[in-house]
């Protein structure tokens, strides 16, 4: 014969003082690990919704990230005449060469420096990346402005609208200095939540002269269909010349998730210290449960319910105490969903903005942890209550 919920119910709101520490530092345990966990989510989703399925990324082979790639102007130069490689309403190849260049800049808060990603693009880089738009941005004294695309040879930029919420003189008509040129702001770029929300962008073969750079990062190349793509890329691969290495742009991006790890790790470690101490308030409020109701349970033992109808009565109850604690720090972190913020990339060691990402996923694993943080937590005191003898409960104050 089991106990009814309904007996659950009654306790854990008769007991809500005694239970009260226990649901707020189950809670806070879980606002944690769903928030930790919803900033890789972000980092994830970033790099994920970055690139054109259609677009074919080369970079040299056994570099790890386009910043530590190099690939020469001969090469660009060879590729133009590829068959494989589509032509647009003016016959020219579209393809790009880009170039990463990191430049240290002051934040607008004033409080120290970081490194911006800036990114050289040729002429197609803009047609090749149909998802990256111009905003209106703002200029020094909050006025609205509107956007355009950098002159090359004019040392102009365009900057991230993310980033020039977080770095000084990334208004439009403002200007700074990295390396031994000075830049201007012309414009602000949505990246629709992709990498490119992290990045600024200018002219290549300018960025290449400023920067004393001799060669490209990586090429950008759009083919003519599915099979021109796949022969593309065994040509690329397949040439020993070369020595470079071509994959879709949207898998190349997909791999760039270093960053998360670290994150994961370290919301995974916070999550189960924090959860030691709230196994433990756990435990401490059924052990006072138990004491408080000892003639209770020595009454249900009389009254016909077995030891083991005991055990699970009290573990159900431990679990909703964890499941009402849980159902508060998920609706404690669902307001951070969206919030935009920013880390230092491990693959480029520059400043990334991202968005928290709080899934349904998530939120539902959050709810899981408490339970079972819950049920940890009431084990011990619930075999307690089970082995108590039933005439010295009754006989107990």
């Amino acid at each position: 014969m089991a106990l009814p919920l309904k007996y659950n119910f009654a306790n854990v709101i008769v007991r809500w003082r005694a239970t009260l520490a226990t649901v707020l530092g189950i809670a806070l345990t879980v606002a944690v690990f769903v928030l930790v966990q919803a900033l890789a989510e972000g980092i994830k989703k970033s790099s994920a919704a970055t690139g054109d399925p259609r677009n074919v990324l080369v970079v040299r082979k056994g570099s790890t990230a386009e910043s530590s790639s190099l690939v020469s102007r001969e090469q660009l130069r060879t590729f133009q005449y590829y068959d494989e490689i589509a032509r647009n309403e003016r016959s020219e190849p579209v393809i790009s060469a880009d170039i990463i260049v990191l430049a240290n800049l002051p934040r607008r808060d004033g409080k120290g420096e970081a490194n911006v990603l800036f990114r050289g693009i040729t002429a197609r880089g803009v047609e090749l990346r149909p998802q990256v738009n111009l905003v209106p941005g703002l200029d020094a004294q909050g006025n609205a402005l509107a956007s355009r695309w950098f002159t090359p040879g004019r040392r102009e930029i365009v900057v991230s609208a993310r980033l020039a919420k977080r770095f000084a003189h990334f208004r439009i008509g403002g200007s700074f200095k990295s390396g031994p040129a000075t830049f201007h702001v012309v414009g602000w770029l949505d990246g629709g939540g992709s990498a490119y929300d992290s990045e600024c962008w200018i002219d290549a073969d300018e960025a290449r002269s400023i920067f004393d750079r001799d060669m490209y990062s990586s090429f950008l190349i759009r083919p003519r269909d599915e099979a021109s793509r796949s022969n593309l890329i065994a040509r690329i691969e397949g040439d020993k010349r070369f020595q470079l290495r071509a994959e879709s742009e949207t898998e190349y991006y997909k791999k760039q998730t270093l960053t998360a790890k670290p994150i994961q790790w370290l919301g995974s470690f916070l999550a189960v210290a924090m959860s030691i101490g709230a196994v433990f308030a756990a435990m401490n409020t059924m052990y006072a449960a138990v004491g408080a109701r000892t003639r209770e349970v020595g009454t249900l033992r009389v009254l016909g319910f077995r030891r083991r109808t005991v055990l699970v009565s009290f573990l159900i109850e431990g679990a909703l105490l964890a499941f009402i604690g849980g159902l508060i720090g998920c609706a404690i972190s669902l307001p951070m969903n969206g919030y935009t913020t920013g880390t230092i990339s491990m693959e480029t060691f520059s400043e990334t903005v991202f968005a928290f990402s709080i899934t349904p996923a998530l939120l539902t694993k959050g709810l899981v942890f408490a339970v079972l943080v819950g049920i940890v937590g009431t084990f011990l005191p619930a075999v307690r209550a089970s082995r108590l003898p039933v005439i010295a409960a009754l006989k107990s104050l």
